[in-house]
C-alpha cells in the first residue's frame, strides 16, 4: 500500500513534532511516523528560555505548556572552575526578555513531548503510533519517500518531497545523509542516571534550577523534577566503562557519593520506584556531527544531526531549533518561493554555526574546572582538544563562526573569556548580569534571544543580520524563508 504526502516526518520527539508542526501550519500534507507509544520516557528534562518561550510560542502551545505544573527553572547553580562556593547561572540577563520570559522549566519529557505530539495532531499532522521505519525510498538522484511497518504488522509505502529524520541517536536512516557520524573524542565521557523520591532543594528563588557539581571523576547533574521526583546523572570518563556496566546501579551510586555537594542532598531520600524512573540507565558516545545535514529529498534534525553534550541542557534547544529551521527551508521549497539548494543551504548554515557555538562554549565551560589531580579534568582542557577533532569542527563551521583566529585560538579566548565573567560574579549587583557582557555567552544564547523575541514581537528587536553572511529573510509568519 503506497501513501502520498507532502513530508513525511520519522520521529514524534520535540524534533519531529516542530518539523511537522510547523510545515502543517503551512496546510502541507505532513505524516509522521512514531516507533513508540506516547507517553514515553525520554531523558533530557532541563529546558531553555528559547524552547519554552520561544519555539512554544510558535507552536502555539506555550500557554498549555505553562499550565503543565511543570517546576519553574530561573537559571542554573553550578560548583565548578576556581571558585570553592557555587555560583549562579540566570537567565534574567537581557532588559528584552523580563521575567517571565527569562524562566524555563524541568520537564517530566513524557509528558513535554506528548504536548508536543498532541498538539502536530491538532494542526493536521497524520500522527502514527507504534510506527517502525525501515527504510527510505530513493530515486536515481533524491529521497523520495519511506516503508515502514505498522503496529499491525503490515508493510507501508509513502511517497514525499521531504523526509525528515527526527528519530534520535538509535536512527536506522541517518547514514542516508553526510555518511557516517564524526564522533567527538573531548566530550566523549559515559552517563549514568538515575531517579530519587525527593531530595533537598536549593534556597528560593532557585529552588527549580539545575544543580550541577565537579568532582574528581566528572560532573553530576541534579534536576528537581517535582517535590517527590529528582533526575540525578553522573558524566564520567571512558575508563569507567567496565564499572558500569558489571553494575550501572552501584557506579551511579558510587559516584554520588564521591561528590559531597549532591549526596548531602539526597540523605535520607529513597531511589524512586514509580515507573519510569525506577531504572538507571546509561548513555555513552553520545557526543557526534553529521558532515551534511541535508540531501536532496531529505534532511535530519535533532540528535539524528548532532548532540553536543548535556551540562548546559542544549539538547532540546539545538533539536527543535533545527528542526525549525528544516520546516522553514522545505515550506519555502514547497511553495515555490526559494529553490531547493538555496533554501537548504539556509538551513545547514543556520544549523552547523547553533551547534558551534555551543560546541564551543562548552568546551571553554570544561576548561574552566581546575583539578590538576585529576584525569577526567585534565583531558578536558582546551590543549587537550585532539587536532583531528578541530580540523573536523573547523570543517563543520568553517567561516560561520566569529573571528579572523583558528579554532584553537578561538577556544583558549573563549575559555579566558567565559571564566573572567564567572569570577565578576561574586562582586556583582543585581542590576546587570556580568556572564551577559561576555562575548562567549552573548554569542551563544544570541539566536536563543532572537526565536524569543521573534516569537514575541514578529522579529529579533537589534540583531537584524542574519546570522550567516547572505543568508535569506524570514517570511512574515516565521514559517518560511524569502528570498
Amino acid at each position: 500500500m503506497t501513501q502520498t504526502y507532502d513530508v513525511v516526518v520519522v520521529g514524534g520527539g520535540p524534533a519531529g513534532s516542530t518539523a511537522a508542526t510547523v510545515v502543517a501550519m503551512r496546510g502541507h500534507r505532513v505524516l509522521l511516523l512514531e516507533k513508540q507509544t506516547f507517553p514515553r520516557y525520554q531523558i533530557g528534562e532541563s529546558l531553555l528560555p528559547s524552547t519554552v518561550h520561544g519555539l512554544c510560542r510558535i507552536l502555539g502551545v506555550a500557554d498549555e505548556v505553562a499550565r503543565a505544573g511543570f517546576t519553574l527553572k530561573r537559571g542554573g547553580t553550578f560548583r565548578w572552575g576556581r571558585n570553592p562556593e557555587p555560583w549562579q547561572f540566570s537567565f534574567a540577563m537581557s532588559p528584552r526578555l523580563p521575567e517571565p520570559t527569562s524562566t524555563a522549566f524541568q520537564v517530566e519529557r513524557s509528558r513535554f513531548d506528548e504536548i508536543l505530539l498532541r498538539n502536530a495532531a491538532r494542526v493536521g499532522v497524520d500522527v502514527r503510533q507504534g510506527c517502525q521505519v525501515r527504510g527510505v525510498l530513493e530515486a536515481t538522484d533524491r529521497v523520495r519517500g519511506v516503508e515502514y511497518e505498522a503496529a499491525d504488522g503490515t508493510r507501508h509505502t509513502v511517497d514525499a518531497r521531504y523526509v525528515v529524520d527526527a528519530s534520535g541517536n538509535t536512527s536506522r536512516i541517518h547514514g542516508r545523509v553526510g555518511g557516517s557520524r564524526t564522533y567527538s573524542d573531548f566530550f566523549r565521557n559515559l552517563a549514568v542516571f538515575g531517579y530519587f523520591a525527593g531530595g533537598q532543594r536549593l534556597p528560593e528563588p532557585n529552588a527549580g534550577n539545575i544543580f550541577c557539581a565537579a568532582f574528581d571523576a566528572g560532573w553530576l547533574w541534579y534536576i528537581p523534577l517535582r517535590d517527590d521526583l529528582t533526575s540525578v546523572g553522573a558524566v564520567i570518563a571512558e575508563e569507567h566503562r567496565a564499572s558500569v556496566q558489571r553494575d550501572p546501579t552501584a557506579a551511579w551510586r558510587s559516584m554520588i557519593e564521591r561528590c559531597p555537594e549532591v549526596a548531602d542532598k539526597l540523605v535520607g531520600v529513597p531511589t524512586a520506584t514509580e515507573p519510569p524512573y525506577d531504572q538507571v540507565r546509561v548513555r555513552k558516545d553520545y557526543s557526534y556531527w553529521k558532515r551534511s545535514f541535508w540531501t536532496p529529498g531529505m534532511v535530519l534534525v535533532g540528535d539524528a544531526a548532532c548532540f553536543v553534550d548535556p551540562v548546559l541542557s542544549s539538547g532540546v534547544h539545538l533539536a527543535t531549533y533545527g528542526a525549525l529551521l528544516a520546516a522553514r527551508s522545505i515550506n519555502a521549497c514547497l511553495a515555490g518561493t526559494v529553490a531547493e539548494e538555496r533554501s537548504f543551504a539556509e538551513f545547514e548554515a543556520r544549523y552547523r554555526r547553533e551547534y558551534g557555538v555551543f560546541y564551543e562554549f562548552l568546551v571553554s565551560f570544561y576548561d574552566m574546572q581546575r583539578d590538576e589531580q585529576s584525569y577526567f579534568w585534565q583531558a578536558k582542557k582546551v590543549t587537550a582538544v585532539d587536532a583531528t577533532e578541530t580540523a573536523a569542527f573547523a570543517e563543520l563551521v568553517g567561516g560561520l563562526l566569529p573571528g579572523e583566529t583558528g579554532v584553537g585560538v578561538r577556544l583558549a579566548d573563549a575559555s579566558a573569556d567565559l571564566d573572567r565573567a564567572v569570577d565578576r560574579l561574586a562582586t556583582a549587583d543585581d542590576r546587570r548580569n556580568p556572564l551577559y557582557t561576555s562575548r562567549t555567552v552573548g554569542e551563544t544564547f544570541r539566536q536563543g534571544r532572537n526565536l524569543q523575541e521573534e516569537a514575541l514581537y514578529g522579529a529579533p528587536l537589534d540583531d537584524t543580520e542574519p546570522p550567516v553572511p547572505n543568508g535569506l529573510a524570514l517570511a512574515k509568519d516565521g514559517l518560511a524563508w524569502i528570498a
